[in-house]
């Protein structure tokens, strides 16, 4: 093994017992890992990073903006004392709002753990109401995604979305695997009738054996009429793969191939490489990973070289090591043209305002994860050239690929969960950060959900 480099130091977690330890980002070999040791239960060397676009030329300074209205104070220190706390470094982007712990599939990979016949009854409409209300006070309105458990399990998610729209929220996405959407061809229609802005679909993969191995069942043409009941109705799609090494790794391009063919109606598609938290396949061991570039170099690969790994880019909102993004127009003649593009020229300038990304992030969301009215008009769009047909079909055939990577006990980096800004509103009206709500250790045990 080649030499070990410390390149840089943060804190984390120990898996096994969630005791608070020093931990170093480490080079060996060409691939970064988090490095970190538990008195009791030895050291934990995880991967965060390999090979291209590098770690170095990908990281991006942020100036911290602090919440304006923070619910906890400081006592236990990160990660213990979200809520947000006073020291947590950016503002919200989205707040999730779970309305069920039910479920009508049982996923070997679950976050929320759903489905498991232990969670509490569902929240009233006047405890989604507080939920709301919580947001507001955090100093919201922000983006709202509503989720689960399987929100459409639930016969008033219309109304659900009804509430937050009658209290000033703009852009309300459901975060489903699409089965009632399938099923029932109208049900796209009441949800956007009741102000739904966008659908967050559960997507990964377009052979049954994907589905089968993440999800227990073949889902795909499930997934495809979901798609096209969507589309009738004008209701804006993003697919979500959940990327497991030895799964489906190898269907990134015909996920976005599939995207491309339903566009208008798919907006993105938003890759999450898998993370161990809530319930999974796995044991004591650290569990496979595909990091951030290797997607990235995924994309290149799997598109025959359509999409560049050039294209896509840092954040400007969360930590620069959680995600990337590239946007693109599908023009009349069928080319995909990027109108985003990272020179690591440029990642030594000067940081940038955390307040900024998030506003920005939040508007860039809401307007192109929803399908565009027809009367809506594309304001300052890129000029790449002066094609006649550029700026109407950025306005409707623009597609964002994207991908975030979370954080589960084995990679936790205290860094940059102090720049999250997905944040679930738990059953106090707490904005937790998302990975720290997910947290569960080796054993299944969570510290924030219950």
């Amino acid at each position: 093994m080649s030499e070990e480099v410390v390149l840089s130091a943060t804190q984390s977690v120990c898996p096994q017992c969630f005791r608070k330890l020093d931990a170093f980002r480490v080079l060996c070999g060409g691939e970064v890992a988090l490095r970190k040791e538990c008195p009791d239960h030895g050291v934990f060397r995880t991967p965060i990073w390999r090979g291209e676009p590098f770690f170095d030329f990908w990281r991006r300074p942020k100036i911290p903006a602090y919440p304006k209205s923070p619910f906890t104070a400081v006592e236990k220190g990160c990660p213990w004392d979200c809520g947000l706390c006073p020291e947590h470094r950016q503002q919200t982007c989205t707040a999730l709002i779970e309305v069920t712990g039910r479920c009508n599939l049982r996923c070997a990979y679950c976050f929320a753990d759903s489905g498991a016949g232990k969670r509490s009854a569902d929240p009233d409409l006047n405890a989604i109401e507080r939920s709301y209300r919580s947001v507001l006070k955090a100093g919201g309105p922000f983006n709202i995604q509503i989720s689960g458990g399987e929100p459409t399990v639930r016969d008033d998610l219309p109304e659900i979305v009804s509430l937050g729209r009658s209290l000033g929220f703009t852009f309300i996405q459901i975060n489903t695997n699409g089965l009632r959407l399938a099923r029932d061809r109208n049900y796209a229609k009441v949800l956007k009738e009741a102000g739904t802005s966008s659908i967050f679909l559960q997507f990964d993969g377009i052979e049954d054996a994907s589905h089968i191995a993440l999800r227990g069942r073949s889902l795909f043409r499930e997934k495809q009429l979901a798609v096209e009941h969507c589309a009738e109705h004008g209701l804006g799609v993003v697919l979500v793969p959940t990327l497991a090494p030895g799964i489906n790794i190898h269907e990134i391009g015909g996920i976005i191939r599939f995207a491309v063919r339903h566009m208008p109606a798919v907006r993105g598609v938003h890759f999450q490489p898998v993370s161990y938290f809530g319930r999974y396949p796995g044991s004591n061991s650290p569990p496979p990973r595909i990091t951030i570039p290797e997607v990235i170099r995924e994309i290149e690969s799997q598109t025959e070289g359509r999409l560049k790994a050039h294209n896509f880019q840092p954040p400007g909102c969360e930590n620069a090591l959680c995600s990337f993004h590239g946007n693109f127009v599908l023009l009349s003649a069928g080319e995909l043209k990027a109108w985003t593009s990272h020179d690591p020229a440029k990642c030594c300038s000067g940081p940038s305002p955390a307040e900024a990304g998030a506003a920005k992030a939040r508007r860039f969301v809401s307007r192109f994860w929803s399908q565009p009215d027809a009367t809506d008009k594309m304001e300052n769009a890129p000029s790449l050239g002066g094609w006649d047909d550029f700026l109407d079909r950025a306005r409707t055939h623009s597609l964002c690929i994207s991908g975030m990577a979370f954080q589960d006990a084995w990679n936790l980096d205290l860094e940059r969960l102090r720049d999250c800004c997905i944040h679930v509103v738990d059953a106090q009206g707490r904005l937790i950060p998302f990975c720290a709500y997910n947290l569960t250790d080796t054993t299944g045990r969570s510290y924030y959900r219950r």
